[in-house]
């Protein structure tokens, strides 16, 4: 008989009076700083999903899994609490590899909502996304930058699993586009603390434009390391997931000329992201982890994951994927449809600017700039 990781909730029930959803999001490892603001952020949108009446008339309550494990850990336990009933859909942030382990195991059986930016492709039944893809992120990112900062010769740097390699391959394209090249990549494990030989490469190769592809705290670490070197006097950096807790951990000596591309940013200043900034203070206090575009998707997949089930009328995976592409909802980053199981939104750039970002541009998703 399977036995979770952790104990089943107390609210744990054979009938049909609650709607249980994992939601798996980092609680150790390098991305474990993003686990406070994700949950929060997913209870605030629970909470508002219920005082609408639920899902289908069943009252949603958020299992956390800890999504920072191997993906063959975190894939068993999602699979099991599905198993034993405890849970009817999925959602949360968590690294490509995670979902790619997750999604053959589940999404079949439950409806899940993937809110992490990711490196695109992913067509698996049942398997919806609101995060940004490369196409979208960071091909007018590196269009715009490459005409209005004259960027030309491109360093990749990430961690060594699937979303930065097919992130970095990508980048090679949008880099020709504008009349760039890449000049080296390198990829790091998870967990890296020394970055002393890629940053002898950077500089060896005369970059003019650092796209960063690390995650959680071995961004912050990169960052300090190439202030540090002195090289941020000399290279842009662009990075797709630099949210505003890695930007505070990173530290404002170390955030000079740092670039960051998303669909949500805590300062835009139009009216929802303030209501969404209003809600979320009267909710937990003026000490709650920080709001961050990674926190903020967590609260968009609980959104997702309600109507989606709220348009089919069903939980049966099937039904809500014929019904998909007719489905809409209104959060932060404002009034979104699905298209080919992807939420299409906004994107915007933004400049790092002491431990805050400034948000310079939304971004054209169409056409590279020349």
């Amino acid at each position: 008989m399977f036995r979770p990781a952790s104990p089943l909730p107390e609210w744990f029930t054979a009938d049909d009076s609650v709607f249980g959803v994992a939601l798996v999001l980092p609680l150790q490892g390098p991305a474990g700083m993003f686990g406070p603001t994700c949950e929060s952020c997913a209870q605030l949108a629970a909470e508002e999903v219920n005082r609408a009446g639920g899902v289908l008339g069943r009252e949603l309550r958020l299992l956390p899994v800890d999504g920072g494990g191997t993906p063959r850990e975190v894939a068993d336990h999602v699979e099991a609490l599905v198993d034993v009933g405890a849970v009817q859909g999925v959602t949360g942030w968590h690294i490509s590899s995670v979902r790619q382990a997750l999604a053959p195991r589940i999404a079949h059986r439950v409806p899940y909502v993937y809110t992490a930016l990711y490196e695109g492709g992913e067509r698996t039944a049942g398997v919806f996304l609101t995060s940004e893809t490369p196409r979208d992120q960071l091909r007018p990112a590196m269009g715009l930058l490459a005409h209005e900062r004259g960027l030309r010769r491109w360093f990749v740097v990430g961690n060594d699993y699937v979303w930065p390699r097919r992130t970095a391959r990508a980048a090679h394209g949008y880099a020709r586009e504008s009349g760039g090249s890449v000049r080296g990549e390198v990829y790091l494990p998870l967990g890296t603390h020394d970055f002393g030989a890629v940053l002898r490469r950077i500089e060896r190769t005369e970059a003019d434009g650092v796209v960063v592809l690390l995650v959680g705290s071995d961004a912050v670490r990169f960052n300090r390391a190439f202030a540090a070197a002195g090289l941020d006097a000399r290279c842009v950096r662009l990075s797709t997931l630099m949210d505003e807790n890695m930007l505070m951990a990173s530290g404002p000596s170390a955030t000079s000329d740092l670039y960051s591309t998303a669909g949500f940013f805590a300062s835009l200043a139009n009216r929802d992201t303030l209501d969404f900034h209003g809600q979320y203070a009267e909710r937990f206090g003026t000490e709650a982890p920080a709001l961050s575009s990674l926190g903020e998707s967590c609260y968009e997949g609980v959104l997702l994951l309600a109507a989606l089930i709220g348009r089919a009328r069903s939980l049966d995976v099937s039904a809500i994927g014929a019904a998909a592409e007719t489905v809409s909802y209104e959060g932060p980053r404002g009034l979104l449809h699905l298209r080919d199981g992807h939420v299409r939104q906004r994107i915007y750039l933004a400049r790092a600017e002491g431990l805050d970002f400034d948000v310079v541009a939304e971004l054209d998703l169409h056409e590279p700039r020349p």
